[in-house]
């Protein structure tokens, strides 16, 4: 088998739902397998896989075991030559696993391959290429100074080496994963992804940035970024510098002082929360590409306003939501124009095939919304 996807879910069901219709249409030209790990999820996950998607591989733990351990189980099952860690909040395109499967063969010692990934409205996320965050770059990230964190010799769109990637897309050869021993389960939530990208590194791999491959990541769904959210991060990264960077004692106590402060400080930059404008509140005017009419009524009543159905995207304006029938429109497609039409003030939604609903997100900070309708 040549690739095995690997997602690992906590009751993000709509979103998991989108994003294993878009694997499923991404993978037709490779021998290839899905494995959903579910975390005890209660908004009805694993059902969901398990009506709509029999033929992935459904493991459903009884308790959250967290990011890492869930993945390491996903990987033990796994079958393929090369395994992807993916969020259930992605949305990859049609030749995404082609292409990055093609880029992988080339390859000599190759480590992990990460994509651009971009937020809900086509924006670019800078995490997607990031440098190893020693003390003094974390610090001076948490302050608002973000050149050295992450690994600007790369532009957004080039090729190219970089040290960490993150969690949401993460392509390796299975046998590199097992050789490393996979993501350190001492990480419950937040920091493995670092982990992992480090310690391929330091076994001799080489880990690339494949910035002409996009994907959507609407990030925010699963994490409130509140105090819990900052001790687990602080957590995470307090593990990192005792496991790979800061060994004597000196360095360990200051890094401990430090990273204790930051715990419970809300006004560091990096965790600071948007007031979000509910999508509802600012749309103007909603188009629909599909050429399904009875699509198109059921998300006028839904939405209590007047849904114009075209064919193409060509030119959008402020005040819009553009919702994409992936029955009609390809997620290859949809996801160029999301980020062609980037930072435009419009905001965007996806309809799963054979799904009753739209689903998006306007804000890496915060949870998107979903529009629900009933098809006769």
């Amino acid at each position: 088998m040549q690739l095995s996807i690997v997602i690992v879910n906590y009751n993000v069901k709509d979103y998991l739902h989108l994003c294993l219709d878009s694997v499923t249409a991404s993978i037709q030209n490779l021998d290839a397998e899905i494995i959903v790990v579910d975390n005890a999820s209660i908004d009805g996950s694993a059902a969901m896989v398990r009506d709509l998607f029999p033929q992935v591989i459904l493991i459903a733990n009884k308790d959250n075991v967290g990011f890492s351990k869930a993945n390491n189980q996903g990987v033990a099952v796994a079958q393929g030559e090369y395994v992807c860690i993916l969020n259930p909040d992605t949305v990859v395109g049609e030749n995404t696993f082609n292409d990055v499967y093609a880029f992988a063969k080339a390859q000599q010692k190759l480590g992990i391959i990460g994509v651009q990934l971009v937020d809900g409205t086509g924006r670019f996320l800078p995490e997607s290429k990031r440098n190893v965050p020693t003390l003094k770059v974390s610090l001076n990230k948490m302050i608002g100074d973000a050149r050295h964190y992450y690994a600007s010799h790369l532009t957004n769109d080039e090729i190219g080496e970089v040290s960490v990637l993150v969690g949401a897309f993460m392509f390796m050869p299975r046998a590199v994963y097992t050789e490393v021993g996979g993501f350190d389960e001492r990480y419950f939530m937040y920091g493995e992804d670092i982990d992992l990208s480090y310690t391929v590194l330091q076994a001799g791999y080489v880990n690339y940035y494949l910035g002409d491959t996009a994907i959507i990541h609407f990030k925010g769904e699963s994490t409130v970024k509140d105090k819990r959210y900052r001790k687990r991060f602080y957590g995470a990264m307090q593990l990192f510098y005792d496991k790979h960077l800061y060994k004597n004692v000196l360095q360990q106590t200051l890094v401990r002082l430090g990273l204790g402060i930051a715990k419970g400080k809300s006004w560091i930059t990096h965790f600071k929360n948007q007031t979000v404008i509910k999508d509802h509140q600012k749309i103007k005017e909603y188009i629909l590409l599909s050429n399904n009419d009875d699509l198109t009524r059921k998300l006028s009543q839904s939405v209590n306003n007047t849904v114009v159905t075209q064919n193409e995207l060509s030119t959008v304006k402020s005040g819009q939501e553009i919702l994409f029938d992936a029955q009609y429109t390809g997620y290859e497609k949809i996801i160029k124009e999301i980020i062609t039409h980037a930072s435009s003030g419009v905001s965007y939604k996806l309809i799963p095939k054979k799904s009753t609903f739209a689903i998006g997100s306007n804000s890496s900070e915060g949870r998107g919304e979903v529009i629900t309708f009933e098809i006769e």
